[in-house]
């Protein structure tokens, strides 16, 4: 048994509780991330996945150490985790899985395959299966895009005749995000329901950044399924989630995933994982929620409080609608007259302080484009006591004394307008693009063809330095390209920033 960990047993509806008693658990001297040569940071932007997202809760903490000194037959853990979820959230059942995503995977997986091995190790060939998932044109994002990975084909629809035009006996299921439109659109989940289930087609629902409540709510409009983050406000393993909802498809989703092998394998969730977000189901419902949103609150004043005599400037404190991402944020915007900055410079000023400092989209992937407005967004949900002040000090400092206003722009040094051909290289790999570009005065326009799809593309060429940005965002995808580099009039060649996808190198010569 691990030192500051104790169990007992108490007798739930249909199986045992773990209850966890903590005592003060001692950490290292000193960061292990600086220790590896990582600047940490402090995350005043929520809980988003590339900077850390949620702060584990003490009790999930220990839950996974203490999983991790004994073993278990995963199957038989899962369907006691199953009970208890069940008794905790009201569903008819759930699973732990990889995060929101990885729960709408292998749900996705169960439904066409029905919990079927032969049919499992098919995937993803869905010959003889259902192959085909109804998405509501609001549902598109990221997250939705990855049951693509299962083989199936996303049929788009915007109106509720476009529903009932789109169900046939390929219709495998429908995947909603949960939201506005969900709640109260012309194409919201209950009525969806009222169209789909005389059919038995089940509705998969994306709830990833929102809390649990008992009855759950989409479930009661009509959902058969229902995908949770763990690692957001839930406060559990970071690489965790929850699937809840109808036993029959919870179980069939559940033989598609790790520990079985097949399709699902790499989905994998261990004991210790697998009793960490159990005890952070156990404690969303013993937590107090509105002492936490009150701190949360109070951290945004102490920062706006900072900031009150700092001639045009203004700040908001917004409070959240809706289920998603409840916690409130502080929107800071300034006059460009008296603020020379633009919010991307000031996100950057504070990535760059020490201590590091993310708020709006800092740390994130590749913005297009960067935010040149002037404001930003400051939240405190994942803030440890004290770092209000240290936020709220560095913002003072930089608005007090904005940096110099930089040197007017250089004349462009040629005219890049035509076509070019464009050749990448990637970490192993290369391919041909195209741009076509208009050019007016320092400023690009046009548009940039990869072997995917074409997207506009945009920058400015001062003296010989360029910068190119484009990006596609329509049904979930996510490309952001930024190039720089040198041009003269019949070549370009630098690098290329790919967002989350890292960098590449690319070299272009005119076409015509």
């Amino acid at each position: 048994m691990a030192a500051g960990a104790s169990f007992s047993l108490s007798a739930g509806k249909k199986s045992p509780v773990v209850q966890i008693t903590t005592q003060k658990n001692d950490h290292p001297p000193g960061s292990i991330y600086t220790q590896l040569g990582v600047k940490p940071l402090i995350n005043a932007r929520g809980t988003v996945t590339i900077i850390g997202a949620t702060k584990m809760l003490p009790e999930v903490e220990k839950a996974m150490k203490a999983a991790s000194l004994e073993y278990v037959q995963l199957d038989e853990l899962m369907e006691k985790v199953s009970e208890r979820l069940s008794v905790l959230t009201g569903a008819e059942a759930g699973i732990i899985t990889t995060g929101a995503t990885g729960a709408m995977i292998v749900a996705c997986a169960g439904i066409v395959t029905g919990g079927d091995p032969d049919k499992l190790w098919q995937l993803p060939d869905l010959s003889s299966m259902k192959d085909e998932v109804i998405i509501p044109s609001y549902s598109w994002t990221a997250y939705e895009s990855s049951v693509k990975g299962v083989g199936v084909r996303m049929i788009e629809v915007t109106t509720v005749d476009e529903l009932k035009k789109a169900i046939n006996a390929k219709t495998a299921l429908v995947l909603v995000l949960s939201g506005e439109q969900s709640e109260n659109g012309p194409l919201s989940l209950a009525e969806i329901s009222k169209i789909v289930q005389p059919n038995g087609i089940p509705i998969l629902v994306d709830a990833a950044a929102e809390g649990l409540e008992n009855p759950n709510p989409h479930l009661q409009q009509g959902a058969d399924l229902v995908a949770y983050s763990g690692g957001k406000y839930l406060r559990g393993p970071q690489c965790s989630g929850l699937l809840l909802g109808k036993k029959s498809l919870v179980d069939a989703a559940w033989v598609t995933s790790a520990p079985h092998h097949g399709f699902g394998r790499g989905y994998k969730v261990g004991r210790e994982e697998i009793v960490g977000m159990l005890a952070a189901v156990e404690m969303w419902f013993k937590r107090d929620h509105q002492n936490e949103f009150r701190v949360w609150t109070n951290r945004l004043l102490t920062i706006q409080d900072k900031l009150k005599n700092i001639p045009g400037l203004k700040t908001t404190l917004r409070q959240p609608k809706g289920r998603s991402n409840p916690s409130p944020d502080l929107w800071v915007e300034w006059e460009n007259n008296k603020i020379p900055l633009t919010g991307f410079e000031v996100e950057n000023l504070l990535w760059d302080h020490t201590p590091r400092i993310a708020v709006s989209g800092a740390g994130s992937f590749l913005p297009f484009p960067p935010n040149l407005k002037p404001n930003i967004l400051v939240n405190s949900s994942q803030l440890s006591e004290g770092e209000e002040m240290i936020i709220g000090n560095a913002l003072l400092t930089i608005f007090s004394s904005p940096p110099p206003q930089k040197n007017p722009p250089l004349a462009p040094g040629t005219d890049l307008s035509g076509n070019w051909k464009v050749h990448m290289k990637y970490a192993a790999g290369s391919d041909d693009h195209t741009f076509q570009l208009n050019q007016s005065g320092n400023r690009i326009a046009g548009m940039h063809t990869g072997s995917f799809v074409a997207r506009k593309i945009e920058g400015e060429i001062h003296g010989a330095d360029i910068v190119l940005r484009s990006a596609y965002r329509e049904k979930g995808v996510r490309l952001s390209f930024e190039f720089s580099g040198k041009a003269t009039a019949s070549s370009m060649n630098g690098t290329v920033q790919m967002g989350e996808y890292g960098k590449a190198t690319w070299q272009a010569t005119r076409s015509t």
